[in-house]
């Protein structure tokens, strides 16, 4: 479910197709930069009911896999 949405929110607003998404795929081969990694940040806040996410340490996250991982950390927690 939380890699889903997370493909859902990058597709809106990167506008890459959903079926180019894999947990391997790094946010520069989806041509995000910090500030839509940010955006994306925001986005997941509000459709996973979280707050300050964009208070961690989100540089270290490469891959949609990563974020996913810690998404799901966050919410298991």
């Amino acid at each position: 479910m939380v890699f889903e949405k997370i493909v859902e929110l990058l597709s809106e607003q990167l506008g890459v197709d959903p079926d180019n998404i894999t947990m391997d795929t790094s946010f520069e081969e989806l041509g995000a930069d910090s500030v839509d990694v940010v955006d994306l940040t925001m986005a997941v806040e509000e459709a996973f009911n979280l707050e300050d996410l964009a208070d961690e340490n989100l540089s270290d996250m490469t891959t949609v896999g990563d974020f996913v991982r810690f998404l799901q950390k966050k919410l298991d927690d």
